[in-house]
């Protein structure tokens, strides 16, 4: 084989793998996630703090409305100060009122891809919870106090982060765009394949023109005089 067909074998074998690692590249990436919250999922406190931060594996989109953090105490009253302030990986948000027992945080961002995820778990207020034995009759003196329920066994919830359903719509887009990128890199190499060949062949039947007009002409000195 030629060297200019083996040169655009490879080319355009290349311009084809190129093509499908772009391809396959885009679906395999994954969208940022929860890394840790203070206060900790299932974490058990003695009074609300100030404002809870939650830590992301990337920087969040920091757009008006496109972060979201809702923080309610087990009666579904709102212990959210202000908007959510996004400081880095960090979304951070104040907290005011009073607590007891369960509080459960919902939040809501659009990752650095563009896509939204979202997830919630819960932590105890342990401070302002009511006692189980105020309404028993008060101990004999000298009786030990009955130990209070751990407030910390309380059940945990896993914090979760799924994407919501426009993310099969980014990844489709995301996956044609780079198909589309693909595609046109392999017509390009194979444009320049086909002309490295046409070009070839136009210089091998020149020079076979050449080589044939020689044979002509020096047919034509050695025919013998008519005269």
């Amino acid at each position: 084989m030629p060297l200019t067909r083996r040169l655009a074998a490879v080319a355009a074998a290349i311009g084809l793998g190129l093509a499908a690692v772009l391809v396959t590249a885009v679906p395999a990436s994954a969208h940022d996630e929860l890394l840790v919250s203070d206060p900790a999922d299932g974490a058990s406190v003695q009074a609300l703090p100030e404002e809870i931060t939650l830590t992301f594996s990337a920087f969040p989109l920091d757009e008006p409305g496109a972060t979201l953090v809702e923080v309610t105490d087990a009666t579904g009253a709102d212990l959210t100060s202000g908007d959510p302030v996004i400081d880095g990986t960090d979304v951070v948000q104040a907290l005011e009122g009073p607590a007891t027992g369960a509080v459960s945080v919902l939040w809501k961002i659009v990752s650095s891809d563009g896509h939204p995820i979202d997830g919630e778990f819960t932590f105890t207020v342990a401070g302002g919870a009511p006692s189980p034995s105020a309404s028993a009759p008060a101990a004999p003196p000298g009786a030990s106090a009955k130990p209070t329920p751990d407030d910390s066994a309380a059940p945990t919830v896993a914090v979760t982060a799924t994407p919501t359903p426009a993310d099969d719509g980014g990844d489709a887009s995301s996956a044609l765009i780079w198909t589309i990128v693909g595609v046109v890199v392999a017509a390009l190499v194979a444009a320049v394949a086909y002309l490295l060949i046409s070009r070839s062949r136009r210089a091998r039947r020149e020079r076979d023109l050449a080589q044939a007009r020689e044979t002509a002409a020096a047919g034509g000195d050695q025919r013998p005089d008519q005269d």
